[in-house]
Formats: structure tokens, sequence, C-alpha cells
């Protein structure tokens, strides 16, 4: 849906009041940016719609609190759909790997993927265990720092170093692998 006939005030009123259309207009206009949100935390398409679906449940549930004095609605909306796509990765029961800082070396070619098209980095992001793509995306896309990404997930910051570290260096690997298979 395009911006054209898209009232976002009223919309978001008609919202408020559970009004079906209002939901529906609301769903289309941002179902394709939440959607490519829920993919950079899913392993799947699959579980992307599932975090997408539950994504709007919520949102339409807490609407109420959104404040517009705070910023727009869709930054609201990106962060109650990121905590859904969070809840529902806790419940997989994750895992971390920690090491000390000592032990973290990090790359200086940062821009291994600056070549790639959004969908091949997407499908290598999706390939990560759930902990190093869930840091990564919250770190580097998301731009949350490491003190509130170990809040969120109630793991140590050093925990949450590391984990964006080896997703870096799996990442690395995976698209230079991908990068030479594709040379031959």
């Amino acid at each position: 849906m395009t911006n054209q006939g898209f009232d976002e005030k009223n919309v978001l009123q008609g919202c408020l009041k559970n009004d079906l259309r209002s939901q529906k207009l609301l769903y289309e206009r941002y179902r394709i940016s939440m959607f490519t949100l829920c993919l950079r935390y899913a392993t799947d398409r699959a579980e992307a719609e599932d975090m997408l679906q539950d994504g709007f449940i919520q949102v339409f549930k807490e609407m109420h609190q959104y404040d517009s004095s705070k910023g727009v609605f869709e930054g609201w909306m990106r962060r109650v759909i990121i905590n859904v796509a969070l809840q529902l990765i806790r419940k997989k029961k994750m895992s971390f790997v920690e090491m000390n800082d000592s032990q973290l070396q990090i790359s200086s070619d940062e821009d291994v993927v600056s070549s790639m098209s959004l969908k091949e980095l997407l499908a290598h992001i999706q390939k990560l265990p759930t902990g190093y793509r869930t840091v990564f995306n919250l770190y580097v896309i998301d731009g949350l720092q490491h003190n509130e990404i170990a809040e969120m997930l109630n793991i140590s910051i050093n925990t949450s170093k590391t984990q964006l570290f080896k997703a870096k260096q799996l990442l690395k690997k995976a698209i230079t692998d991908s990068q030479l298979v594709t040379a031959y």
C-alpha cells in the first residue's frame, strides 16, 4: 500500500477502538518492513511469519501505550516486534558462548559484506546460530549497545561481545566461502 490515502493518526485512532478496517490498513502499510525485520531474527520464512503475526497482535494490544511525543509510530512498533521476536527466540533456549576481552581480536576487514545484496546477506544471517544472530541484529542493525543487549537477553556484557565477535567470524567465513564457490 502506498502512502497516498494513509492517514496514520486516523488509522491509529481506529485501531485503538479495535476497528478491523483500521487494523488491516495498518497491517498493510507496515507488513513488508516488519516482515523484513522479522526475517533478520528468524531462521526461516515460516518462523518470521510467526514473529510477524505475534508482533502485530502485540502491537494492537499495546497500542494504547504509544506516545507520539516520544517518537514516530513506526519506531515504537519496530521495538514491540523486536521484543516479540526475542521472546520467541528465548522460548527456544538459545545458547551463548562467553570469552574474555583478551580473546576477542576484531578483524580489520569489517566491510566484507559491502559487495553483497541484502538478500544474500540476510540468507547468511539467518544461518547463524540463534544467539549469534540475535546479538548481531541487535548490535549491528538495530544499533543497541552491549549493556542494553545484555540486559534484554539476561546475559553478561562479555557474552554479548562474544556473540557478536563469533557472529562476525562465521558471517565472514560463510561469505568468503560463498564467494569462492561462485568464482568457479
